[in-house]
């Protein structure tokens, strides 16, 4: 995938005082993030694999491809329906 993002002169110049460079900044911020997402994905896929007695195959992007997961989007929507429905 491939994202773009605008910033405006004043938000360039800003993370330009706390990151050498900018793009590298956004760049490792979103890569780490995904690493955090990725593990805490694959840790929840492994410990329901082992109560349910399934097998672990794959690499962790293998597992976190396979994991029948809601997106953050997905859960606010289903929650917005929850309390619709109260």
């Amino acid at each position: 995938m491939i994202y773009t993002i605008e910033l405006t002169e004043a938000e360039n110049k800003a993370l330009g005082v706390v990151a050498f460079d900018q793009l590298d900044w956004i760049t490792n911020a979103v890569k780490e993030r995904c690493r955090i997402a990725i593990d805490e994905i694959v840790n929840a896929e492994v410990q329901r694999k082992l109560a349910a007695g399934e097998s672990i195959t794959g690499s962790k992007d293998d597992i976190v491809i396979a994991a029948d997961i809601l997106s953050a989007k997905e859960r606010q929507e289903q929650s917005e329906l929850r309390t619709i429905g109260e």
